[in-house]
């Protein structure tokens, strides 16, 4: 039987793995996928979360039965609708800079069915943060915009979720920056995500891990 070596590498890099786990556990359905197309062709930026990415977030919500979720970073709404999946009733608070975005994150609610559980709130997330806090302690809070920003989101975060709540950062291995240098990469962005991290690993207030994607 084979086994797993010390040296066992962490996730994979195996182009032919992911399509095999697509394939299995269809992590988009024609909603999603019309969200994926609409923000493009609306001319947001191809960032949103990969589709199993989108499955990670539906499948947390669920395990940590949120009833109050926070989204630092909407883009056009596609992680936001798949948090709400997992939250079988309950409000997500999502933050968003750009108005444009916004109003494509609306739209994706609505065709999602869960525009009546969606609370899109425009304009800089940490200037608009404390107006929420009344509504809390949160269940979850999903960490996906500006990465100067992440040590920050994560310090309102600590303050503002429950015991036993969760915090996720997308993007938390800086694309390789944390690492290495990586050429097109923001340094000052990658030594904020860094510092997320080791925050999350090591002060002790956290119980913290990684899933490669």
């Amino acid at each position: 039987m084979p086994t797993s070596p010390p040296d066992k590498p962490f996730g994979t890099a195996d182009p032919d793995l992911s399509r095999w786990a697509e394939k299995t556990f269809a992590p988009e359905d024609p909603v999603l996928a019309e969200i994926r197309e609409r923000s493009v062709a609306a001319g947001l930026p191809a960032i949103a979360v990969g589709k199993m990415d989108g499955l990670h977030l539906e499948v947390l919500a669920r395990l940590s039965r949120a009833r109050k979720a926070v989204e630092i970073g909407t883009l056009g709404g596609y992680s936001g609708v798949c948090i709400l999946r997992g939250m079988d009733e309950g409000v997500l608070h999502t933050f968003e800079l750009s108005e444009k975005h916004a109003e494509v994150a609306r739209e994706s609610f609505r065709k999602a069915g869960v525009a009546e559980r969606a609370r899109v709130h425009v304009g800089p997330a940490l200037r608009l943060l404390p107006e929420i806090e009344g509504e809390g302690p949160f269940d979850l809070c999903f960490i996906d915009a500006d990465k100067t920003g992440y040590p920050a989101y994560l310090a309102w975060a600590e303050k503002n979720l429950k015991i036993g709540g969760v915090v996720i950062g997308d993007n938390a291995f800086g694309f390789g920056g944390v690492v290495r240098d990586v050429p097109g990469t923001d340094r000052e962005g990658v030594l904020a995500i860094r510092k997320f991290n080791e925050e999350l690993a090591r002060s002790g207030r956290f119980r913290a891990t990684m899933i490669p994607t």
